[in-house]
C-alpha cells in the first residue's frame, strides 16, 4: 500500500496502459468497459484519459473524462483495490477539476451508483452537489445519482 499521495504520479493515458486498466475495470464493476470503450476514449477529441501510477510506476487508478464547450463529464473512474481509500481517486478527481477550470470550463457533471457511498461522501467533499437522479441508469436496475461541480 502506498502511504503518501504526493508520491503518486498522474499523466494522459497510453494504449501502453490498457492491460493494467482492464484489469482495475474488471475488479471495480459488475460490468466493465471494453478494451474498446477506452481506445476510443484515447482517440476521442473531446476525451483526456488519465493514469495515476504509484512510485513503483505501477497502475493504480484511472479517470475518462470528457471536456465539450464549456461542459466537464467525468464517464468513468476506478482504483486499484490494493490503492483504496489513500487520496488516488481524490487526485484523480481533482486534476480533472483543475484541468476542466483551466480550460473554462462552467462545470464538470458525473453520474454514481447510489449505492458508492464512499465515492458519494468524496464528490461532496470535493463541491460536488446533487443534481437529480436517473432511474434504473445501471444495468441492475440500480439508480444514479447525478451530481455536479459548478465553478
Amino acid at each position: 500500500m502506498i502511504e503518501f499521495s504526493n508520491e503518486i504520479t498522474i499523466c494522459p493515458m497510453g494504449e501502453e496502459d490498457l492491460d493494467q486498466v482492464l484489469n482495475i475495470e474488471a475488479k471495480s464493476f459488475p460490468h466493465p468497459w471494453l478494451r474498446q470503450h477506452f481506445i476510443d476514449e484515447l482517440n476521442s477529441s473531446y476525451g483526456f484519459p488519465l493514469s495515476a501510477f504509484d512510485p513503483s510506476n505501477r497502475l493504480i487508478g484511472y479517470i475518462c473524462p470528457m471536456l465539450l464547450l464549456d461542459e466537464g463529464h467525468i464517464m468513468n473512474v476506478a482504483v486499484a483495490p490494493s490503492a483504496r481509500g489513500i487520496g488516488v481517486g481524490r487526485l484523480l478527481v481533482q486534476r480533472v477539476l483543475d484541468d476542466c477550470r483551466a480550460e473554462n470550463a462552467s462545470y464538470v457533471s458525473l453520474e454514481v451508483r447510489e449505492s458508492n457511498q464512499s465515492a458519494i461522501s468524496l464528490y461532496r467533499k470535493m463541491g460536488f452537489i446533487d443534481m437529480g437522479r436517473r432511474k434504473r441508469y445501471y444495468e441492475n436496475g440500480e439508480d444514479a445519482l447525478m451530481m455536479e461541480y459548478v465553478f
